[in-house]
């Protein structure tokens, strides 16, 4: 499909095909949403400081794009997503010169580049007109099931003040008006791209049209201006480290740098995404379980059988005395990766009926992510780190063990999701 505009005039091998365009655009679009959910993830985390820059994420996100592609249009001739896909912007005219271009392409490219003045007609349409239409996106959802509930929400309340008369016949407009705006804007945009594609006009987008502007591809001449713009000017004095934190370079080349993180992202994005869906990763999470060795669970003959096993009291203190006489021994405790401390772990009971952490009949038994069944109550406690035990511990060992808080208690293994990653079972 590259090629329908061959069929029907001269080939123009500098001509992007309105599939290289749209998939620019749609790039484009989604830079807003990603860096949202990005924003929004940060501000669970952190909402006393990122709470207010959410709320203005429109302002701060077209404020932020009006900086980076007003240096892209003036470097590289092209917005920011332009640029990753080797296109450029310049002036139109009414006739191809197709040999000044092979012939000297440094001078058809000076005489096209756009001017200072260019730069903020396609910075409007490139930057406000998306923030406007965001903008309006949003009133009208918010305006148009309001419509629904009846005159009383819609009519101009008594005695307005003039704010109040402009943002009523401001949400009219969105009710009534924007809809077919809406409509006719996107319906123009297929017309342009239709027209584009059969080589009827230059301009791919109506705004386009309107500020005199074309997208092309980048050729030698454009890459050898880049290329230029890092060296050192002749008579210039060579770089220092003063020279390099002065804001005046440091913000050039941070901007230009978003050019390479860019592609870098995309490949992250798509490695996770690869990552997460291979059976490669299936495989290394298998293995490392398979690492893992957990004691074998130990039925007795009579709790087989449904026979409780009746001990006698004098039996039981004597084990309670074993119990509180056992101290760990940091040699065979599991090690902590990151502390490199070892985990305050209890042993695996003799009867698995026995809780490992109370060594009592289990209560509303509950198994970890590790397979260990415990009292709900115990493993509950353990897991945010207020068990008693753990408490008498950690009073002396303090900055020598970990206390388990979060980790299974017989195996000392990390429990995803904390309390949240316990299972009841079900008799």
């Amino acid at each position: 499909m590259e090629f329908v505009t061959a069929l029907r005039g001269t080939f123009d091998d500098q001509k992007p095909s309105l599939f290289e365009l749209l998939s620019e655009q749609q790039l484009n679009s989604l830079l807003p949403p990603t860096l949202r959910y990005l924003l929004t993830v940060a501000t669970h985390r952190y909402p006393r400081y990122l709470l207010r820059a959410l709320n203005s994420f429109d302002e701060l996100y077209a404020l932020t794009m009006l900086v980076i592609e007003r240096h892209y249009l003036r470097t590289r001739g092209g917005s920011f997503t332009e640029h990753f896909y080797g296109l450029k912007r310049e002036k139109a005219l009414q006739a191809e010169i197709p040999r000044a271009a092979t012939r000297a392409p440094e001078l058809v490219r000076d005489t096209l580049k756009l001017s200072g003045k260019d730069v903020w007609k396609n910075l409007a349409v490139m930057v406000a007109v998306p923030y406007l239409k965001r903008k309006l996106d949003e009133s009208h959802e918010i305006e148009a099931p309001r419509a629904l509930l009846g005159a009383n929400y819609t009519r101009m309340p008594a005695n307005p003040t003039l704010k109040q008369r402009f943002m009523h016949y401001y949400k009219w407009f969105i009710r009534n008006v924007y809809p077919s705006v809406h409509a006719a804007y996107y319906f123009s945009i297929i017309a342009f791209n239709l027209a584009y594609l059969f080589d009827n006009t230059k301009y791919h987008n109506p705004f386009m049209w309107l500020i005199g502007t074309r997208i092309r591809r980048m050729n030698a001449a454009d890459f050898q201006a880049i290329e230029a713009l890092g060296k050192p000017k002749p008579g210039n004095p060579p770089s220092t480290t003063t020279s390099l934190l002065n804001p005046r370079t440091l913000g050039p080349k941070i901007l230009g740098s978003l050019s390479v993180m860019l592609p870098m992202s995309i490949f992250a994005l798509k490695f996770l995404e690869w990552w997460y869906a291979s059976d490669f990763a299936k495989q290394l999470s298998r293995k490392a379980a398979e690492n893992l060795e957990l004691p074998p669970p130990i039925v007795s003959g009579l709790s087989a059988l449904g026979v409780k096993v009746s001990q006698k009291k004098s039996q039981k203190d004597k084990k309670e005395e074993k119990g509180q006489n056992k101290v760990p021994v940091a040699e065979n405790a599991p090690i902590a990766t990151l502390s490199l401390l070892p985990i305050f772990t209890v042993p695996s009971p003799e009867d698995s009926e026995l809780c490992p952490i109370c060594e009592d009949e289990i209560t509303t038994a509950t198994a970890c992510q590790t397979g260990v069944v415990y009292c709900y109550a115990c493993i509950h406690k353990w897991l945010e780190g207020t068990h008693p035990k753990q408490e008498e511990f950690m009073a002396d060992q303090a900055g020598k063990w970990e206390s388990g808080q979060g980790r299974c208690a017989v195996t000392g293994r990390r429990v995803l999701g904390g309390t949240e990653g316990l299972r009841r079972i079900m008799v």
